[in-house]
């Protein structure tokens, strides 16, 4: 049974889904890391008597654009609570006719196309976990979580994509024309901006990291489609936040309703044997 270990979900929310509201019993935490500060106060509460952690990846007035998030303070803090899982939301454009705005993804490939920023607790600072981590990225997404999040999505009859590759890219700014059908040439199925490094983070402390993708808008690759803006993904956003939150609610106690100990352990052994000291 679950009780075999102490789960606790970190909940970071994106754009338009970082509602403290879905919290009971919620207080504010301030936390600084030896990485630096979070993106803001953590709320600690619970769903369904399920200790949960929510973080507003940009702030909770969105101040912070994609490469200033401070990500290894943000995955950081979660570990230090006792998280043992990180779900996270993401706006996305699609890179696919038939991955429609409002669509759910759950994405279990990435490709970077970030440069600027810290992708590693290991970096040889002082104050950092100390070796060098080559941390195997096959299957950077936990495919358990993962699997928690579809089922949940299909009893809930939320139209969703099982998988698919996100490319990652530097921002703020949206993608040229010549980019997006680059990406789309790749195979990439949609594009967002805050997967890496999270995701590489949240692997080197052995978290059970998924992510749950809302696709806003087609990009820039249609040549039938407006070009891509903030107010028409914010609009998207709030037509369709419920479904995340829905989601969540579901699976939250479904995850806490599992044995961990098995998975988890090997997601410690993994992030361990990948550091050189």
């Amino acid at each position: 049974m679950a009780d075999e270990i102490k789960i606790k979900i970190g909940i970071i929310g994106g754009t338009g889904l970082d509602n403290p509201d879905i919290l009971a019993d919620r207080r504010e935490i301030e936390v600084k890391t030896a990485y630096g500060s979070p993106s803001d106060v953590l709320i600690e509460g619970k769903i369904k008597n399920v200790d949960c952690v929510l973080l507003a990846r940009h702030g909770r007035k969105h101040t912070i654009m994609p490469t200033n998030v401070n990500y290894r303070a943000n995955i950081f803090a979660l570990k230090e609570q006792g998280c043992t899982h990180v779900i996270v939301t993401n706006a996305c454009g699609s890179l696919k006719e038939e991955i429609k705005p409002g669509d759910i993804i759950f994405p279990d490939q990435f490709i970077d196309r970030t440069t600027k920023r810290h992708s590693t607790f290991y970096d040889g600072q002082d104050t950092s976990l100390k070796g060098v981590c080559h941390i195997p990225m096959d299957t950077p997404f936990c495919p358990v979580t993962r699997k928690v999040l579809i089922d949940v999505t299909e009893k809930l009859d939320i139209h969703h994509h099982k998988a698919g590759t996100i490319v990652v890219i530097e921002g703020p700014r949206f993608s040229t024309k010549a980019e997006s059908h680059l990406y789309r040439a790749w195979n990439c199925d949609i594009i967002g901006m805050t997967t890496v490094p999270e995701v590489v983070l949240a692997k080197e402390l052995g978290l059970c990291y998924a992510t749950i993708a809302m696709a806003t808008d087609y990009d820039c690759w249609r040549c039938d489609e407006q070009t891509v803006c903030v107010d028409d993904v914010m609009a998207i956003m709030k037509q369709n936040a419920h479904k995340a939150t829905q989601i969540l609610l579901d699976a939250i106690p479904a995850i806490a309703a599992k044995d961990w100990s098995k998975v988890l352990e090997k997601h410690k052994t993994a992030s361990k044997s990948a550091v050189m000291i």
